[in-house]
């Protein structure tokens, strides 16, 4: 186990909670119909959603619960490629490819970590770091 297992952890419980939140959501695409401005339909054409001001209705239909449940496995597969290499990822790492990769990925995973950084969970030290 790596030092930085607890962050794979911590992100991979957070993208749970939020697929357990899509699917129950119905997993499904949402759209703003033309000429209904305010109104988010499902994907049988029901009205999901009526928010009447400053753009909400496109933003809830862009997040609709298919488009997070695809985000998120996205996630995931940044997760584990980082997974495989986390134990390279140092303060001072060594010149050669993986600890490269490993340093990359795990600025990326740090920044999804970061996402939730108001989560009680969530440890300063999993900070992005910036190597020169």
């Amino acid at each position: 186990m790596t030092e930085n297992s607890d962050m794979i952890d911590f992100v991979r419980a957070r993208l749970a909670e939020e697929e357990q939140i899509a699917r129950a959501a119905g997993e499904e695409n949402w759209r703003c119909p033309a000429g209904v401005p305010g109104e988010v339909h499902d994907r049988s054409g029901a009205i999901a959603f009526i928010v009447r001001n400053r753009g909400f209705d496109q933003h809830i239909a862009h997040q609709d619960p298919a488009h997070t449940c695809r985000r998120i496995e996205t996630s995931r597969v940044l997760l584990n490629e980082y997974a495989e290499v986390a134990d390279k990822d140092a303060d001072r790492p060594e010149h050669d490819f993986s600890s490269g990769r490993a340093v990359g990925l795990g600025f990326a995973v740090r920044q999804m970590a970061a996402e939730h950084a108001g989560h009680p969970d969530y440890r300063a030290k999993w900070l992005p770091r910036f190597i020169q």
